[in-house]
């Protein structure tokens, strides 16, 4: 194991908390082979809209390198963060595999705004699938770099030279030989990524598709690793902040005197904060209570019960964002018609980590925050708009983040810190408490989804007609035969239009995919019971033009054991479709229902993926085996309260996440598929879960739930 952790973990001064200074930084890429590549962000990406202060856009002259130095070892920088996804050892086995270098001696740097290329952020399981191929292809220009100097050094032609182990050598000379390491020493050489290098052959992978040990592994279980909230500067000040008892509810007057007189204490005003600091966390919490201020009533009298009406009422005009053939025609070809409105409300993200960050200034005035974030960049153009100073005068490092799921792509919390560092003139943390990171989350928004449609004599499918509000597009295009269908969109999570929600908003792992999926899925079990058809019979029945989702059903029904029956068979099977992230996904779930209190218990899940090509087996499949256990949370319990722009949910005891109790036996099927490129695995599997659990539950004891969580009150309400 020693041996294990010394060829795996980043190199000491690597990494994310005791990341590379400026000046080390120099010195290292002042020799070796720096390929430079422009990393623009791709058509079709989701982009982080709801950070008001815009985006960045990378530079034309240094967007992004691939580095390697005279002692053979290869440095990549990339813009991403690690919050557990694993990023940290999947990207360096692309890089690996395509410079023909051990994995152990390719190191990484992410999060820096200062060192790393310019990234939108760390969302959408978009890392490996978009930026995957980014790095595929500028290592492979090194190597081809790397050997074209080879060529000239040796006298062999290329054609006649092949890498192994970052080593170039003749093919029909062995003797012939030099390390990469030789080939860069003393030189500094900028090439620009032309694109035409040869990519490696997906056949010949010998890293990609391996399961290496995690590089966070040993530091995340021995305590070892730091966070945003571990770092602390010499003389950081605890900044407890005065906050509003409900949103929307403004500040009328305040009185610190009272905290300005504890020792220790300072008081500090900028704008709208004001904030008590001291050295010590535990007596800022005690200033901050003597700190006496009102304030104004909130403006929304909505509540958890309100919100769906108040959704259909005041959600903007509707867009389609799909549509074919006539729903109308196909109403009238269909002998039966199903129609059904599906309800979710919202959930937040609940991190074990709250938002925290730290933030210090300079002499010069140059500010650095140590933030939990999921977007580096978009924070260093909010912080540095907010104190007024060019980008170049704000560096944003990211620690380790202990869980986002969408929640860290806003980060108010550092730009408060920012800003009380300077307004204090010493470094400052601010980390939340847990009643703050409920009250500030930017919630997965409610939603109300309305869905009609028909099927005719031969139990086809002939008509469908989709509406969604609140929860956005994603996910809400079915992939069934239908000729005739129409999805109309109604606000989405990334926008609060109208005023639709009386709180923030924001992604949630897999935004809106989770509302959508629901309801299609469950949709399609009811029109599957008026059919008088087996579930997965019936999904098999209308899927023949869809050959990718056909493999996963079918993968999944093997490994489940599916036999046919129609529903409610008393089993307690239940079956879901979803493709999210360009992975598609088929989950089957095995429950027990309590009839005495509607108590739904989650015995088994099969989840089958098709989801490219699989860089990293084990990870992708602790992904898969995480959204699963995450899918149980919004499925069964998670659900925000809410009264008067009050969240009545602060802490755990009320808002229930998933327990080792609720885990059920999770069995893993990741289909090999060559062909296609790796897709997204951080999300996909969670998608099925609240279908695939709620037709569970009606074939269970015949309650077909249609509002998120299936709770005991709503299983039992609604069981014949």
């Amino acid at each position: 194991m020693t041996k294990l952790k010394e060829e795996m973990i980043v190199p000491e001064g690597w990494g994310f908390v005791d990341t590379v200074d400026r000046r080390d930084f120099l010195k290292l890429t002042g020799s070796g082979l720096l390929v430079i590549f422009a990393l623009t962000p791709p058509d079709g990406v989701l982009r982080p809209v709801w950070n008001p202060a815009g985006i960045q856009r990378p530079s034309p002259d240094f967007n992004a390198f691939v580095h390697i130095g005279a002692d053979g070892r290869v440095t990549m920088l990339v813009g991403k963060i690690e919050m557990g996804q694993g990023v940290m050892t999947s990207l360096p086995q692309l890089a690996a595999e395509e410079l023909g270098v051990p994995l152990a001696s390719v190191d990484v740097v992410l999060g820096d705004t200062e060192l790393c290329p310019f990234d939108m952020g760390t969302f959408g399981s978009l890392s490996v699938r978009t930026l995957g191929p980014v790095l595929r292809a500028a290592a492979a220009e090194a190597r081809a770099v790397l050997v074209q100097m080879a060529s000239e050094k040796l006298g062999v032609a290329p054609a006649d030279l092949e890498v192994k182990d970052g080593i170039v050598m003749s093919k029909s000379d062995r003797s012939k030989r030099v390390s990469y390491g030789e080939l860069t020493a003393g030189k500094r050489i900028e090439r620009r990524l032309d694109g035409k290098a040869a990519l490696e052959a997906v056949a010949n992978f010998k890293i990609v598709g391996t399961s290496p040990l995690r590089r966070d592994a040993i530091d995340k279980v021995t305590g070892r690793a730091k966070y945003s909230g571990d770092i602390v500067p010499p003389g950081a000040l605890h900044a407890r902040i005065v906050r509003a008892p409900a949103h929307g509810a403004d500040m009328m007057t305040v009185d610190t005197k009272a905290a300005e007189a504890v020792p220790g204490v300072r008081v500090v005003r900028d704008g709208e904060i004001v904030a008590v600091l001291h050295q010590h966390r535990d007596e800022a919490d005690k200033a901050l209570k003597l700190v006496k201020a009102t304030f104004g009533s909130p403006p929304s009298m909505l509540d958890d019960q309100s919100i769906f009406a108040h959704l259909q009422a005041s959600a903007p005009e509707g867009r389609a964002v799909a549509q074919d053939g006539s729903v109308e025609n196909g109403e009238k070809a269909a002998t039966q018609i199903v129609e059904q409105k599906y309800l979710k409300g919202y959930v937040a993200h609940a991190p074990m980590e709250t938002h925290s960050a730290v933030a210090s200034v300079a002499a010069d005035g140059k500010v650095t925050v140590w933030g939990s974030t999921q977007t580096p960049f978009p924070l260093q153009t909010q912080v540095a708009r907010a104190l007024k100073l060019p980008t170049e005068k704000v560096r944003i490092i990211t620690p380790f983040v202990g869980g986002g799921f969408g929640g860290k792509s806003a980060s108010q919390q550092a730009i408060e810190a920012a800003r009380l560092a300077v307004a204090a003139g010493a470094p400052v943390r601010v980390v939340w408490d847990r009643t703050e990171e409920f009250f500030f989350d930017t919630f997965d928004p409610a939603a109300v989804i309305t869905i009609r449609a028909g099927i005719d004599a031969a139990k086809k499918i002939v008509s469908w007609n989709y509406e969604v509000i609140g929860a956005g597009e994603r996910g809400s295009q079915q992939f069934y035969d239908v000729a005739n269908h129409r999805t109309v969109v109604r606000g989405g999570w990334n926008a609060n239009q109208n005023g639709m929600h009386p709180f923030g908003i924001g992604p949630w792992r897999a935004p809106g995919a989770n509302a959508n999926t629901f309801a299609r899925e469950v949709h399609i079990d009811l029109l599957a019971q008026k059919a008088g058809m087996d579930p997965v019979a019936f999904r098999q029945f209308n899927l023949t033009k869809n050959a990718r989702m056909l493999r996963v059903l079918q993968a999944a029904a093997e490994k489940f054991g599916w036999q046919a029956g129609v529903a409610p068979s008393k089993r307690g099977f239940g079956v879901a479709l979803g493709d999210d992230a360009g992975t598609y996904v088929a989950s089957i779930a095995h429950v027990k229902v309590d009839p005495s209190s509607g108590a739904v218990q989650v015995l088994r899940v099969v989840c089958a993926q098709d989801m490219g090509v699989v860089v990293n087996p084990a990870g992708a499949m602790q992904q898969l085996e995480g959204c699963i256990t995450m899918g149980l949370g919004y499925t069964l319990a998670e659900e925000v309260r809410f009264k008067n722009g009050v969240v009545l949910d602060k802490n755990f005891p009320t808002y229930h996440l998933p327990r080792f109790s609720w885990v059920p036996k999770i069995e893993g099927v990741l289909l090999n598929s060559p062909d296609l490129p790796a897709q997204g695995g951080g999300e996909p599997a969670i998608v099925t879960m609240g279908a695939a659990v709620a037709n569970a539950v009606y074939d269970a004891v015949g309650a077909r739930v249609v509002q998120l969580p299936l709770t005991p009150e709503r299983v039992k309400a609604a069981m014949v």
